[in-house]
This record gives structure tokens, C-alpha cells and sequence, in this order.
């Protein structure tokens, strides 16, 4: 088999492979100083190798307190907040992917108004109140339950699927709920996935809402508690009461610390996303182009 050399390929191969490296330098860098000694990083903070390697950063981080019951709270609304989305989408988009609905266009035009105009933090906030949710898990779940973005992607990945299929169903005496769940759903595995990734993506990663509705330590999500970390700030972790004398506080303030958290924080995730990575392209794609 003879080789033959495109200009084009090699051009756009080069480009990739900087880019690629360009990507994977940030977290070669942030994984080399989280394991090296403080004075490494001083030496060379653009480090992408370690150097005295020490696991002294790891050790002291994982003893915190405030790490673990971050931790627990964010896969909680990570979980619940994937879950009970998902479900959402599908018994919405399904019924909006019938052309034949009533009223369609104009709750379709009232998915996207959302899309462009929003109450504000305010309204937001006195939603939040009214229902009793400042400092309550729920505030950082129920807001971001349904998306306009993400129940398009699904509406439109359901209408590729063949109404004869369902039609064939039907005449077989299977109900709608048996059809939903029984042949739509499985079809629609790849838009659920990438949902559930983008979903678990953003609940992950959300902070503003905890800065906005969380009070108590022991609530905060782990980029609340990322983001204190990153500041340098003094945590206060309470043991029980409202005694101020009962509060210890822990100076949390070097780099290789800060590092080394920001490893635990990205490790879930990075483990996450190749299992999920066949369906995401097929899903966005089949997703976002109409057909």
C-alpha cells in the first residue's frame, strides 16, 4: 500500500496535535506542581514535570472535613439533578416532536423566550425564599432542571425517529407510555447521554447559585469550597451550635494545595467523560441538525 502525501493532512494534523498539546499543558501543569514541592514551583511555576516529588498536598487536603462533606453534597445534586432532569426532558420533548400537537409553535417560541430573557437574580432569589430554599440543596438543583438548549437538542433528536415504528406499535395494541419508554427512549440513548453529561457538567461545576442561596459550611458544593481554597481564604469549620468558640480555623494558602485540590475536583469527571464519549458525538450531532 503506497503512502500519499497530502499537504492538506499534514497541515491539519500538525494544527490538531498543537492544539491537543496546547489543551493538555494546563492539566500537566497543575497535576506536576500538585505533586512537587513548594520550592519547585517557585523555581519554575511552568513546570510540566515533577520535581521532589511529595504527596504532602494530597494528604493535608484529603484530611479536611469541609472536602468530604463538599463532595457529598455536589454528587447528591449532581445525581438528583441528572436524574430527575432527564426524565423531564424526555416527557416534555417527546409530546413537543409531534408535529401534530396543538399549540406546538407557540410553546416552542416560549422555550426559546427563555433562551433569550430571564427574571434576574432578584426575582430568582425571592422565588427561592418564598419556597423555603435558601440554604437547601434543592436551591441548586431546581433551577437548572430544564433547559430550552438542552430540550431542543432532545425534541429534535426524537423527530429522526420513524413514526412507523410507533404506528407499527400501535397496531399491536401498545399504549403510549409503552411506546415512550419501550422504543423511544432506547432509540434515544445517545441525546440521553450527551444530556446527561452536559447536565452533570454543569451541576459540577456551579458555584454562583451556592454563593447566592447556601449559608451554612456544611452545605457548600466542592467549587464552593474550590473557590475558597483558590482565595486563600481562612475556612471556618464548625463542629455543632452556634458558638463562635467552637469554630477552628484552618489557613489554607499554598500553591501546591490549591493544586492538588483542583486534581480532586477534575478526577470525577475525567473518568466520567470517556465512557460517555461514543454517544456525545452522535448525540450533539443527530441533536442539533434537523434532517
Amino acid at each position: 500500500m503506497r503512502f500519499k502525501f497530502s499537504l492538506f493532512d499534514a497541515v491539519n494534523n500538525t494544527l490538531v496535535t498543537l492544539i491537543t498539546l496546547l489543551m493538555l499543558y494546563p492539566f500537566l501543569n497543575v497535576f506536576a506542581v500538585s505533586i512537587s514541592e513548594y520550592t519547585a514551583f517557585v523555581e519554575n511555576p511552568m513546570r510540566i514535570w515533577p520535581k521532589d516529588i511529595s504527596f504532602a498536598a494530597y494528604r493535608e487536603i484529603l484530611q479536611h472535613s469541609v472536602l468530604w462533606s463538599s463532595y457529598r453534597n455536589t454528587i447528591i445534586v449532581a445525581v438528583s439533578g441528572v436524574l430527575i432532569g432527564i426524565v423531564l426532558y424526555i416527557l416534555t420533548a417527546y409530546p413537543l416532536s409531534k408535529k401534530h400537537l396543538r399549540g406546538r409553535g407557540i410553546i416552542m417560541v416560549g422555550i426559546v423566550f427563555t433562551m433569550l430573557f430571564s427574571g434576574g437574580l432578584i426575582p430568582n432569589y425571592y422565588l427561592m425564599r418564598e419556597l423555603g430554599l435558601i440554604n437547601e440543596l434543592a436551591a441548586l438543583v431546581l433551577p437548572a432542571l430544564l433547559t430550552g438548549f438542552s430540550l431542543i437538542l432532545m425534541k429534535t433528536f426524537m423527530e429522526h425517529i420513524p413514526e412507523e415504528m410507533e404506528e407499527a406499535a400501535r397496531i399491536d395494541g401498545a399504549s403510549d407510555p409503552y411506546i415512550l419508554f419501550r422504543i423511544v427512549v432506547p432509540l434515544s440513548l445517545p441525546i440521553i447521554a450527551t444530556l446527561c453529561l452536559f447536565s452533570a457538567v454543569s451541576y459540577w461545576n456551579n458555584f454562583y447559585n451556592a454563593i447566592v442561596y447556601i449559608r451554612d459550611v456544611d452545605k457548600w458544593p466542592l467549587m464552593l469550597f474550590l473557590r475558597e481554597i483558590i482565595q486563600g481564604s481562612k475556612l471556618s469549620m464548625i463542629a455543632g451550635g452556634d458558638n463562635a468558640a467552637e469554630a477552628a480555623q484552618i489557613a489554607i494558602t499554598p500553591v501546591t494545595l490549591q493544586y492538588a485540590t483542583l486534581m480532586i475536583v477534575m478526577i470525577p469527571i475525567l473518568c466520567v467523560y470517556p465512557f460517555l464519549q461514543k454517544y456525545f458525538v452522535k448525540g450533539i450531532m443527530l441533536g442539533s441538525v434537523k434532517g
